[in-house]
């Protein structure tokens, strides 16, 4: 089976547990995702948020991914300790992950080390270079301007889009020092 990239949407922030938190949808369906998924995903949200810590800025970004099959995901990141992205994820519709049936709308959360799939990661290096723009290179962070910058909704592709991208420089390597950044 080639693969294909899914569509990628971009509802307004929520809130939830004391954080400010951005969203994005990832589906086959042009459709979107049913609402009844949407519903009991970010009912069970407040539950995998970490207690802001008093000094980064209470925002985090969820990815709702709906499945080929009957598996629905919910992959929650936090930004914690200033420039650290704390995961918590859920599942449902998916035995071979723990969820008790197939019904995608019985989340469960999932205790396994995964961060995402390929269509689930796109958001992830948005976020990222989001986080750094409006909230650790400006004197002064700008939660408002961090939540109102989403990676543009199309396909999961890079920058919403399926065309490839050439890259810019070689990367290096980097140390692994175990310091805080």
């Amino acid at each position: 089976m080639p693969f294909t990239e899914k569509l990628l949407t971009v509802p307004p922030p929520v809130e939830a547990a004391g954080r400010r938190i951005k969203r994005y949808h990832v589906t086959a369906d042009p459709a979107g995702l049913a609402p009844d998924v949407a519903e009991a995903a970010y009912a069970l949200l407040p539950d995998l948020l970490p207690e802001p810590d008093g000094t980064t800025p209470p925002a985090s970004f969820v990815v709702l991914h709906r499945g080929g099959d009957t598996g629905a995901y919910l992959n929650v990141y936090s930004w914690v300790w200033d420039n650290v992205l704390h995961f918590a994820g859920a599942a449902a519709g998916q035995p071979v992950l723990g969820c008790p049936d197939t019904d995608p709308t019985h989340f469960t959360v999932t205790n396994r080390p995964w961060i995402g799939c390929v269509w689930e990661l796109p958001p992830i290096q948005h976020e990222r270079d989001a986080w750094v723009r409006h909230v650790l290179a400006p004197e002064l962070p700008d939660l408002d301007a961090y939540l109102a910058d989403s990676l543009p909704e199309g396909t999961t592709g890079t920058a919403g889009t399926t065309e490839p991208t050439e890259p810019t420089e070689t990367a290096g390597t980097a140390a692994i020092t175990g310091e805080r950044s």
